[in-house]
């Protein structure tokens, strides 16, 4: 296909500028769109970062349809997944004439189980809860089993876990419902689509995972395209460990006995077993203690015994269960799956583990023992080369400056193309970063306050209308009593807190409100898109380094450092600038929005590493001074009244 064909469709008077309102030409996305559709040709491994406004999904899109290859595009938000199935995809097939199907593949747990329905059903008897009783009535009459459809049942229902399945506890080819199984349907629907859009976890367990019984999709595409792609590493890790938790083996002991009573096998000796093991889960969680993220070294003394005597409960049940093997297929099924725990266990309760860290997980009522890759990239970078296809990775945040190694290493990959396009916004005139002169360094006991005491002038000056991103729970707790006891012009302006509600629902608010403080911490920071006049100030309390307390970070920074290199640059450097990146682009999303940055550290004026953030942030214009940061929010906010 001629590269101009592609370059075509995004002029002015092109296709998409006569079937989409508001289009406008960006030579950034024909560059990006020309680039792509040369890598599928090629079958190229490709890294794309497009700032803010670039119109990456259009620009992979576009070549993607066109050379009508048959496509993957993987996303780490329902947001972006919806947003490509409703409105991108539909729009770039019309506008250019190129009918597709289009599949929208959602994780198991999205869709009803019949299996596991009767089972719960057959378990209830006589007392079927209303939850359940609602479920079983829309199953009759629903088509594709999302669960999405019921209504008057909540996502945080406890009903949902004994009706959908997991891939510990689906019978695969040997359910007797299989025929007539929504998540089967599903994926045949999918193996049939031109284009199938998943999210990472579901693209990384058709890698890694292969579930028996279900066609995997990869071998068929053409091309994948990993949107968000930044986040890609970070689910990655959760695919290539070994992980138990107490949840899992709650969930063991439910099942099994379901299928041992269905299969007429539950006998008293079976039921010792599993009262045993259940005891032994309680028991661990008592002895593990405070509830955070740990590294493996407190498990010693009366923790470890715990763990050994929950490992060996666990032994037991599974050489008891040899007993009862054959009986049915879901029977099977569940040994099958108890085996693979305790070849998990063993492996997490092996002190000789050298390939991968071990680290807990301890909640108020669980707890996940883990083992996670020091290094990702050994396991995906294989599996990224055994597709024949094109890989296109896109983000508007993947490189440090001009770099991709970080990234590049991180999945795995050998001398990537790359291609990094910058925002076609207007930074210079359309924003400000205010880099504030004065405040304490960030490990001081009254930072936080000093945080808000910079903020408040430039809150008042643009009416409210702010995000206050923090890097702790602990800070926007803090942050928010203070706000809360405030008198004065402020008083009034709605203080809105990440935990009160859900982030959606805090999102929407803020949008009606529109002259709302919202305060929240990591999930603010990005995949959050508020255009208008609702936003114009953004404060950052702090750089956004990982705590080197993670026991996973630690363990790959010592990894790192008796290999001779750096962790602090290598490691800990790049993913801080990456989020940082992410933070500050939450302010301007449009060619009409406009507003202040606020990066309150000291460390990205004082340290030498602050130049690397510097450099990675879209050409804002700077300012030390508090004067002119107001004054530009003053002048922002008579010009939209003006507008009005």
């Amino acid at each position: 296909m001629n590269r101009g064909d592609v370059a075509n469709v995004f002029a002015a008077e092109g296709p998409l500028g006569g079937a989409i309102a508001g289009y406008r030409p960006r030579p950034e996305q024909v560059a990006m769109a020309v680039r792509v559709d040369e890598a599928l040709e090629r079958r190229e491994r490709l890294l794309v970062e497009a700032g803010t406004g670039v119109g990456k999904t259009f620009a992979y899109l576009v070549p993607t349809l066109m050379a009508g290859r048959k496509a993957i595009v993987s996303t780490a938000t329902k947001s972006l997944q919806d947003q490509l199935y409703r409105r991108d995809l539909p729009a770039v097939s019309e506008a250019i004439g190129r009918p597709v199907t289009v599949a929208m593949l959602k994780g198991r747990g999205n869709y009803l189980c019949l299996h596991r329905l009767r089972l719960a059903l057959d378990d209830a008897g006589p007392a079927v809860g209303r939850a359940l009783a609602t479920i079983a009535a829309w199953a009759q009459t629903t088509e594709s089993g999302d669960v999405a459809e019921v209504p008057g049942v909540g996502d945080d229902s406890p009903t949902w876990p004994r009706v959908t399945s997991t891939a510990d506890n689906c019978l695969g080819q040997s359910c007797p419902d299989y025929d007539d199984c929504h998540l089967v349907a599903a994926r045949r629907e999918a193996m049939r689509a031109d284009v199938v859009i998943v999210n990472h976890h579901l693209l990384l367990a058709d890698m890694v995972l292969k579930e028996e019984g279900f066609g995997e999709l990869l071998p068929g595409a053409d091309a994948v395209i990993v949107d968000e792609a930044h986040q890609l590493m970070e689910t990655a890790g959760q695919f290539f460990g070994t992980d138990v938790s107490s949840r899992q083996l709650d969930e063991l002991r439910t099942d099994l006995v379901a299928e041992a009573l269905e299969a007429g096998v539950f006998e008293a000796a079976l039921e010792a077993h599993l009262d045993a093991l259940s005891r032994s889960v309680r028991e661990a969680r008592l002895a593990l203690g405070q509830v955070g993220r740990h590294p493996w070294s407190v498990v010693a003394g009366s923790t470890a015994e715990a763990l050994a005597q929950m490992g060996a409960c666990l032994g037991r049940l599974v050489a008891d269960l040899a007993g009862v093997e054959g009986h049915s297929p879901g029977l099977d099924h569940v040994l099958r799956r108890a085996r693979a725990m305790d070849a998990a266990l063993t492996v997490l309760l092996d002190d000789e583990l050298t390939d991968k860290v071990r680290w807990l997980e301890v909640h108020r009522r669980g707890f996940v023992l883990h083992a996670t890759p020091l290094d990702v990239g050994e396991d995906l970078g294989p599996r990224i080369r055994d597709q024949a296809g094109a890989w296109i990775f896109t983000s508007a945040t993947l490189a440090v400056g001009e770099d991709f190694s970080h990234v590049a290493s991180g999945l795995g990959l050998e001398d990537p193309a790359t291609l990094r396009l910058d925002s076609p916004f207007d930074f210079p005139g359309q924003s400000r970063l205010y880099l504030p002169d004065g405040l304490p360094a960030p490990g001081a006991p009254d930072y936080t306050r000093a945080v808000l005491r910079t903020a408040l002038p430039l809150i008042e000056a643009a009416g409210g209308r702010t995000f206050l991103l923090f890097t702790s729970h602990r800070a926007v707790r803090e942050a928010a009593d203070i706000l809360r006891s405030r008198n004065g012009p402020l008083a009034n302006l709605p203080v809105l807190v990440q935990g009160d509600a859900p982030r959606s629902s805090l999102l929407d608010r803020f949008r009606e409100l529109g002259n709302a403080v919202l305060l929240g911490t990591s999930s603010f920071w990005e995949g959050v898109d508020v255009r208008g006049d609702a936003l114009g100030l953004v404060v950052i309390d702090r750089l956004p380094f990982a705590s080197p307390g993670d026991p996973v970070l630690a363990a790959r920074l010592e990894a790192i450092e008796q290999e001779g290199g750096s962790g602090f640059r290598s490691l800990q450097l790049p993913r801080a600038v990456i989020a940082l990146k992410q933070g500050v682009g939450r302010l301007i999303r449009d060619y009409t929005d406009s507003g202040v940055a606020v990066i309150c550290d000291p460390r990205i004026r004082n340290r030498s590493y602050g130049r690397t953030f510097l450099a990675s942030l879209p050409p804002m214009t700077r300012t030390s001074e508090e004067a002119e940061a107001v004054a530009f929010l003053r002048d922002d906010a008579a010009d939209r009244v003006r507008s009005a």
